[in-house]
């Protein structure tokens, strides 16, 4: 019997700001399902990827609940208060690649302590990438901080068998 390879990785990137739209023309390149998600149409270019659809949206969380098992969720819209909320509906899933969090160490802790607050088991609060991308890559500009994200979430899917040589 012939060994099929996996599937594509499915990712689910939440927010079409500077850093999606730099990181959203990398994984286009890379062997995975992008569902990228904003309420603002505005912002979504013109062309995407053929591997990358679109999800113009108010409500970001009812897509967390359709996402398959082993899916990555990038977090990084304009808005704290929807990054936290996302996080935590994904962070009840126990089915979760990935879970990653644009921000600093300084965020981190921050919804730390909220997801504490709002009874968030500490194991997986843990799971929680934040800030994201491949340590030892400080720039600041959408490009870098893209590259070190989907060099992160490659070597995560290498680690985790999800990808194969």
């Amino acid at each position: 019997m012939e060994d099929l390879p996996p599937p594509p990785l499915t990712i689910l990137l939440f927010g079409a700001g500077h850093v999606g739209e730099a990181l959203v023309q990398i994984l286009g390149t890379l062997p995975c399902r992008v569902l990228w998600i904003d309420e603002r149409p505005e912002l979504f270019p013109d062309q995407v990827p053929s591997n990358v659809s679109l999800e113009i949206t108010d409500i970001p969380d009812a897509l967390i609940e359709q996402a398959p098992t082993n899916s990555y969720f990038l977090v990084m819209t304009h808005n704290h208060g929807l990054d936290l909320a996302l996080c935590q509906k994904i962070l009840r899933r126990p089915d979760t690649a990935y879970v990653g969090l644009i921000g600093s160490m300084t965020k981190r802790r921050q919804f730390e302590r909220r997801l504490q607050r709002r009874g968030m088991p500490e194991s997986r609060i843990q799971e929680l990438v934040c800030p994201i991308g491949v340590p030892g890559i400080k720039g600041k500009a959408p490009s870098i901080i893209a590259v070190a994200v989907a060099a992160e979430l490659l070597a995560h899917a290498y680690e985790m068998g999800q990808l194969s040589r």
